[in-house]
């Protein structure tokens, strides 16, 4: 008996050996991006699900704010361990395009399911939704109309840095895409009423939910959240008469990538209805692909929501002003608060 134990025994640690080997053994897919998705959209369950089909581990590196990616990224160049980045987006496309640090994406993604035309080789879209600003119903029973009402009224409002933050770099360009020239006057009228200026979207966020603004920049699908986790109505989305910003996220493979062939089969995991379909009750923003085939909850009432008008930068205006914007923002904000 003692002899056929130690033999099940030895069996048995032989097999755990072996596939303790077998999975240091199968390579590891390095993701950037930022905490939020690397925390609550990627659930163990797409994990072992991707895990299995490309027989590799996937290692999710979360890198606080979007904002923080690409710093990330020129700091490391060619030397980064990433082999794909999930996160950056349109506003930051001509950055990441002139670091050359990026591959083509593979050719059998299909055709993405956005409201505008997508053609790009490079960076395929991960998500998308309108920047706006969430407001207290109970606290604000009448708001603004307009984003020129907003500016002008007295409600307290967090923004984000357009420096560290993907939604504070979209609301630069958003005032800039309404005023042109006069930005820095509206801006200067914004900032007397503005109660901070926060480094990310999590920390703005937080403050408002705190009771610390009236209302904050975020995103029209914000209020879905509140609805669908909390079944709380009182959050709500402005649609401002000018128009509103659009950001789409994006994801794309690195060229320094050692593991090639499972980078273009997760952003292929990325585009498919399942993992579109988490991503609108994790990441809270509309699918990019599939869209026909994603069941939205009823908490998305933004299905009816849309701004009158849709700005987008493109690329050589973003990647031919975007400094000197930051820096017409950065003084018209701190001579306002002189």
């Amino acid at each position: 008996m003692r002899h056929r134990f130690l033999t099940t025994l030895v069996s048995s640690l032989c097999v755990l050996f072996a596939a303790s080997a077998y999975a240091d053994e199968r390579p590891t897919l390095t993701v950037y991006t930022y905490d939020i998705f690397a925390r609550k959209v990627i659930t163990p369950e797409l994990r072992q699900q991707f895990e299995a089909q490309c027989q590799c581990q996937l290692n999710m590196v979360g890198l606080g704010d979007a904002g923080n990616i690409m710093s990330r990224l020129q700091l490391e160049g060619t030397k980064t361990q990433a082999d794909v980045v999930l996160g950056i987006d349109n506003n930051q496309r001509a950055e990441a395009r002139r670091s050359g640090l990026f591959a083509p994406l593979p050719t059998d993604l299909g055709t993405p399911t956005l409201p505008i035309d997508w053609q790009d080789k490079t960076f395929m879209p991960v998500d998308w939704g309108w920047f706006t600003f969430v407001y207290d119903s109970q606290k604000v029973p009448t708001p603004p109309a307009s984003l020129d009402e907003l500016i002008n009224s007295d409600l307290r409002v967090v923004l984000e840095d357009p420096r560290t933050s993907t939604p504070g770099l979209g609301m630069l360009l958003w005032m800039k895409s309404v005023y042109g020239d006069k930005a820095a006057e509206r801006w200067q009228q914004l900032a007397r009423h503005t109660v901070t200026v926060s480094r990310n979207w999590s920390e703005a966020y937080g403050l408002f939910l705190h009771g610390e603004a009236d209302a904050v920049l975020s995103y029209s699908t914000s209020p879905a959240y509140h609805i669908e986790k909390e079944g709380e109505h009182r959050y709500k989305a402005m649609n401002l008469s000018e128009g509103l910003y659009m950001q789409i996220e994006l994801a794309g493979k690195l060229a320094s990538s050692a593991h090639p062939r499972e980078a273009d089969q997760f952003l292929a995991f990325i585009a498919r209805p399942e993992f579109q379909q988490r991503m609108l009750v994790t990441n809270w923003m509309y699918p990019a692909w599939h869209d026909s085939e994603i069941k939205r909850p009823a908490g998305y009432y933004q299905d009816t929501f849309t701004p009158s008008h849709t700005f987008m930068m493109d690329d050589a205006t973003l990647d031919a002003h975007r400094k000197a914007w930051v820096r017409e923002w950065q003084s018209a904000m701190s001579g306002a608060r002189r």
